[in-house]
């Protein structure tokens, strides 16, 4: 490309009787203008929401469609949209998609690839002269930390009420996100909606804006399964829609299902279709198991972390605490868990806040791990299992009490050191208030918070405890309150073995400049007064040298050259092909070489009245600084005109 010249020194170098000048070129850039999708399209679009990809270089925009038509997602950096318009740099992705099923319309999603770390995007779907609203997301970093945050059982229409629950789920929303505004995933812990194929309760679960600007990592919850409308609302990456993933492997064309995967930054998340767990009637949690092994074997190296997302938390305290379905999964996941080394796994369903001790193969971890411990430095195999409380505030479970089923395994009994919980949860928690799950992912800890995104609005909450719709804290006279506030915060601490983990962050590469100056003060360039050398004149001198600098990594080829212009005095003149040079290299650098020696036009040629080369390097050069110089030789035929004359001579830096 052109580079400009660079802003240092200012002014102009003149020959005197033959002169230089510095000129400026402009830089140049190119475009991708997207073509004409279809013309005339009649769709309309609803339901356009963000999700996750197969890594952080990658989206997924899904959206309903009232036509079958071919659609696209058009995307492009948000400083080249003009006025609304996308008029540079898109880029267009084709939609893929089917005829709904159990409702009216059509599905729609693409694939959003090759973003760049910290891009602000905008996007928006379907054809040429019929376009959705646009829409943006901002990425960032591809490596190091990073926060996200995880949403229990918003279940719109749980409440009997879809407008209420709406509203809290998306002040849910404005609150997480406005205390997060860098949080880079949500996490879903299922039951987006109570009726799985209930369209407007999909509409309000959808309507928060902040669903098309941050990717929703979509769970499976039991009322999402019973019909295709997860499915068709949700995009997922490496999905694995086999039937044993499944909750009756005979309905896979009705309902949803699916599990799977995929890796952001340093995390490796696993998301399982909990709903099937009975493995007579299918995969079930075999398949499950089957599934995670496989994943964590194949990809696991790729990540530092394995976080794993379903819905039906096996150590819960509420109403589904003591269910036969998470008894089941509580001997049959655990073990495996450990085995492979995950370090979190997070859930939904019984609408309450726990947070686990560590559990290894099923037990305790550490005896002396105390309720509520803000810090715990895991051994190998211990997991942190949480369940997150719901985010709508549509439904809340109770806590109910530990029974004398055991403190091992599938049971349900005490904790010693706290006889009033289950004995697998170091907290458990119950408000009666919305909540959500914020998760940082930093080199060596996860920092994972329950946070309050409601208030206690129940009347008369002091003195209604126990009673329904009490809202505040068991035992405590007090309701609670305080949008932000903190329920919880544990310090996960990883496991690294008997050895010492060495880690090192390396940055990308610094891209470097190229750039050339005058070396020193730009005088005059002064070739004195031309010698009558029988017949013709001739005057030489030397050049102001230039300096040129190239610290780019990519090493690519450069080249300085130059033209000069006419020489004038007055209304006399002569052309500039009656100056040559000799370039030389006066300190080598930047894999710099002189340009070929050019004779005076009076001799043969054009001289320096075209374009001509004072230095050049080739791809693969090596950093750094040369300082250019050349000797000048003018040669002028003696029926010249008498004069002082002057002429510019013009720099241009020419980089790959």
């Amino acid at each position: 490309m052109l580079l400009a010249a660079p802003s240092r020194p200012t002014g102009r170098a003149a020959l005197w009787a033959s002169a230089a000048a510095v000129g400026a070129a402009l830089m140049l850039s190119g475009a991708l203008v997207a073509p004409a999708a279809h013309a005339d399209d009649p769709a309309g679009y609803t339901g356009i929401v963000l999700g996750v990809a197969s890594n952080e270089t990658q989206r997924t925009v899904s959206w309903y469609t009232s036509a079958d038509t071919s659609q696209v997602v058009q995307l492009a950096p948000t400083s080249a949209v003009v006025n609304g318009q996308f008029v540079a740099s898109v880029t267009t992705f084709a939609a893929t998609g089917a005829t709904n099923v159990s409702t009216t319309g059509y599905n729609r999603h693409a694939v959003l690839s090759g973003l760049q770390e910290n891009t602000q995007y905008s996007y928006r779907v379907g054809s040429d002269g019929n376009w959705s609203p646009t829409y943006s997301f901002k990425t960032q970093s591809f490596e190091g930390d990073f926060d996200f945050l995880f949403f229990g059982d918003p279940q719109i229409g749980s409440s009997g009420n879809v407008a209420k629950d709406g509203a809290g789920w998306a002040d849910t929303m404005n609150v997480a996100l406005t205390a997060n505004p860098n949080a880079e995933l949500l996490v879903s812990g299922g039951d987006q909606v109570e009726s799985a194929n209930t369209e407007p309760q999909w509409d309000a679960f959808l309507a928060p804006d902040q669903l098309r600007q941050y990717p929703w990592a979509a769970t499976i919850g039991n009322h999402d399964v019973g019909g295709k409308a997860y499915e068709q609302h949700f995009y997922t990456p490496n999905t694995d829609y086999s039937s044993a993933y499944y909750k009756d492997p005979t309905k896979t064309a009705t309902t949803s299902g699916g599990d799977y995967w995929y890796i952001y930054k340093d995390v490796l998340f696993i998301d399982l279709n909990s709903n099937s767990y009975d493995s007579a009637n299918g995969g079930g949690d075999a398949a499950h198991v089957q599934y995670v092994t496989d994943v964590v074997n194949q990809h696991g190296a790729d990540a530092k972390y394995t976080v794993l997302v379903y819905h039906h938390s096996i150590y819960s305290a509420a109403d589904h605490a003591k269910d036969a379905d998470n008894k089941v999964r509580r001997v049959d996941f655990p073990t495996t868990f450990s085995k492979l080394g995950v370090d979190l796994v997070l859930q939904g369903h019984d609408h309450v806040y726990t947070r686990s001790y560590e559990i290894k193969n099923g037990e305790k971890a550490n005896p002396a791990e105390q309720p509520g411990q803000n810090d715990v430095f895991v051994g190998e195999g211990g997991v942190i299992y949480m369940t997150a409380n719901s985010a709508s505030g549509s439904k809340y479970y109770d806590i109910t009490a530990p029974d004398n089923s055991g403190t091992t395994g599938a049971g349900n009994g005490p904790d010693p050191l706290k006889p009033s919980d289950y004995w697998y949860n170091s907290v458990q928690n119950q408000e009666h208030v919305r909540s959500y799950v914020k998760v940082q992912v930093r080199a060596d800890q996860l920092v994972v918070e329950g946070i309050r995104s409601g208030t206690c609005d129940a009347p008369n909450a002091a003195v209604e405890q126990g009673k329904v719709g009490w809202c505040g804290t068991p035992g405590s006279s007090t309701a609670v309150d305080g949008v932000g506030s903190l329920i919880d915060s544990v310090t996960i601490h990883p496991f690294h073995g008997d050895g010492q983990d060495i880690q090192v962050d390396v940055p990308n590469q610094a891209p470097g400049e190229f750039g050339w100056t005058i070396d020193g003060q730009n005088g005059l360039v002064d070739l004195g007064t031309a010698e009558e050398k029988g017949d013709y004149f001739e005057a030489t001198g030397e050049i102001n040298p230039i300096s040129v600098t190239d610290t780019r990594s990519s090493l690519a080829p450069w080249s300085l050259t130059s033209v000069l212009g006419d020489f004038k005095d007055g209304d006399k003149t002569f052309s500039g092909r009656y100056l040559g040079w000799t370039p030389k290299v006066v300190t080598d650098g930047a894999g710099a070489t002189a340009g070929a020696p050019v004779s005076s036009g009076y001799d043969t040629g054009d001289g320096l009245a075209v374009s001509r080369v004072l230095g050049s390097a080739a791809q693969g050069h090596t950093k750094g600084s040369a300082l250019l110089g050349a000797a000048l030789d003018l040669k002028l035929p003696t029926e010249t005109a008498k004069g002082s004359y002057r002429a510019t001579l013009t720099l241009t830096a020419l980089a790959g």
